[in-house]
């Protein structure tokens, strides 16, 4: 009995801390698409930024659900962590936060709107998008580098601000890929190729500038024999970057395969989410507080776990649901 009750003490932080990951991991990967669609608003007729919104519509506000799992499984599992970095990326939070509630009352305003202020709210879908994905592409480069105040550990952020926008513009673009047909899907496979050089060039930058800025990460992934054994992170990352190159050659291939493209653009976010995971443990701030130092009580975590066990099964079938329901091209918008 004390055997068992120690392990499990000492392995809840390990599942608090995947299940956040998790979480992060399906927002990154559901809201940046549609990050991702707001930032090639622009580059749309009036007629395709509607079939845009409404290939995202159904699903959009539903992401950003993750968001708020994860950050909610920060603050009640691992407190002194959440003190730590709220505090210290406060003002990027808050960026990120603006964006959003820019992107949701645009979203809404441009339906209820009157026409002439319809590319008002346009611009501001736009700006939010970009607001929010710079403020978590800046937040993420600060979190690998620990939150330390080095000049180079805010040039490697501002790196990931740029990186990650590219990042989700190519996602934005392959879901338009799945979800549409026609000119707008020929336009969204041009935005795709566009985006894919600026995304292969952006993770190696950031794959050669990791290990530069935290020896941490410098000495988990080139010593012996954990160098071979991780190898196939970014060996299989490099295949399916140049399989996405192949597939987004042609408009035939689209067409045909229109799953194709965001699958494997998923994969490429979820191999990158792999690799820094690996990267990051058992820290959940780098080098300065591991686990089981952030994580509340056993007690606590042990109270908050029936409450997980409920709530991400039923945000999962959720999705599930949601995804299942409007699967297929999206229509054209309707406004009641």
């Amino acid at each position: 009995m004390t055997f068992d009750h120690v392990t499990l003490d000492h392995f809840l932080p390990v599942i608090f801390m995947s299940l956040m990951g998790f979480a992060m991991l399906v927002y990154v990967i559901l809201d940046g698409y549609d990050l991702g669609v707001g930032l090639l608003l622009p580059r749309a007729s009036d007629d395709e930024k509607d079939m845009m919104i409404s290939s995202i519509g159904p699903f959009w506000d539903a992401n950003e659900t993750w968001l708020v799992l994860g950050v909610g499984i920060l603050l009640i599992a691992f407190p002194k962590a959440y003190g730590v970095v709220l505090t210290a990326l406060y003002l990027p939070v808050t960026a990120m936060l603006c964006g959003l509630i820019l992107r949701g009352v645009a979203f809404e305003f441009r339906v209820k709107g009157k026409a002439h202020h319809k590319q008002l709210w346009n611009h501001a879908f736009f700006g939010g998008s970009l607001l929010a994905s710079m403020a978590q592409g800046w937040m993420l480069g600060r979190y690998i580098t620990g939150l330390a105040p080095d000049t180079a550990f805010l040039v490697f952020a501002a790196l990931v601000a740029l990186a990650l926008p590219a990042a989700y513009v190519l996602l934005g673009a392959s879901w338009l890929i799945l979800k549409t047909e026609g000119a707008l899907q020929i336009k969204a496979l041009h935005w795709a190729r566009m985006a894919w050089p600026a995304v292969a060039v952006g993770m190696l930058l950031i794959s050669l500038a990791t290990p530069w800025v935290s020896v941490t990460v410098r000495e988990r992934w080139f010593t012996l024999p954990a160098f071979f054994v991780l190898l196939p992170i970014p060996l299989s990352t490099v295949a399916a970057l140049f399989e996405l190159a192949f597939c987004l050659r042609g408009e035939r291939s689209a067409s045909h395969a229109s799953h194709i493209p965001i699958m494997l653009s998923a994969y490429i976010m979820m191999m990158g989410f792999f690799g820094l995971a690996y990267s990051i443990y058992p820290f959940v701030v780098m080098d300065r507080i591991t686990l089981w130092q952030a994580a509340a009580a056993p007690a606590s975590l042990k109270f908050i776990l029936v409450g997980v066990a409920v709530t991400v099964p039923m945000i999962g079938a959720y999705t599930i649901f949601a995804y299942r329901t409007f699967s297929g091209k999206a229509t054209k918008l309707h406004y009641g």
